[in-house]
């Protein structure tokens, strides 16, 4: 299809408005959209280690979730050889990158409209105090640390951190996936029982414990659900789209 139709729907979807934090980027990143999308390679991170596949699939657009540039992309390619190197190589191959990032978290159906299906949460919504979070009740209340060890299983975490300081039944739950510890209090003040997120910094741990709160924090990697969830708005944008997803991300080893 026409790519600048595909890339409209998108934005209906996932408006670049959302991503409001100035810090954040979407759009594209590397080379020029080509007139035609056929192919699209979908995958929450692009770097050397899929390079190759990227390569033999060569296809018409990839889409990654993070943005393959944070900041100055001037700056980035003086200072980082291998974002430099996966650059040029895309470039010289007419292979075009483009990023939806925190659009794609708050948007709907988005990145925590997914994670919040997962769980099989109902009544979902997203409160008004911060755009990217979902919240919504699981159909039975729960015993709060066998809730986490479902929400690990369901997520497809291999691991996670849980802070129990508040309830100890849970059912109304908030979740924010990747990196929105901070944002526990918007949780709290809804009258979460538990609130999910991942990346909690030692200061945030701090807070959440005065305050009498459950967290569970759930590595980044839980994201992956981005691929699914994007070929799945694609195809009903075009069903003639040839998509490849690829998981690669690695957890660190727990020792």
């Amino acid at each position: 299809m026409k790519t600048a139709s595909l890339i409209r729907q998108l934005y209906l979807r996932y408006p670049k408005k959302i991503s409001i934090n100035e810090h954040d980027y979407v759009g594209v990143m590397v080379g020029k959209l080509k007139k035609e999308t056929k192919s699209i390679f979908l995958c929450l991170d692009f770097d050397e280690t899929i390079l190759q596949e990227a390569l033999d699939f060569h296809p018409d657009l990839i889409i990654t979730h993070h943005p393959f540039f944070y900041g100055s992309k001037a700056k980035i390619l003086k200072n980082d050889e291998h974002k430099r190197r996966v650059n040029d190589i895309l470039e010289k191959n007419n292979i075009p990158l483009f990023s939806m990032h925190i659009n794609f978290d708050g948007g709907k159906p988005g990145m925590n409209d997914n994670l919040a299906k997962a769980l099989d949460l109902h009544d979902i919504y997203q409160p008004e105090a911060e755009i990217c979070m979902r919240i919504g009740y699981l159909k039975e209340a729960m015993n709060v640390e066998d809730f986490a060890k479902y929400a690990k299983e369901k997520l497809h975490a291999e691991y996670g951190l849980l802070i129990h300081e508040g309830k100890d039944t849970v059912q109304k739950v908030g979740i924010v996936g990747g990196g929105g510890s901070s944002f526990y209090n918007v949780a709290q003040e809804e009258g979460c029982d538990i609130y999910i997120s991942g990346d909690i910094p030692h200061h945030v741990r701090r807070d959440i414990i005065l305050d009498k709160f459950n967290y569970l924090d759930l590595p980044h990697e839980i994201e992956s659900i981005f691929m699914e969830a994007l070929k799945e708005e694609l195809l009903k944008i075009d069903p003639d789209l040839n998509i490849k997803t690829i998981n690669h991300e690695k957890l660190m080893k727990i020792i």
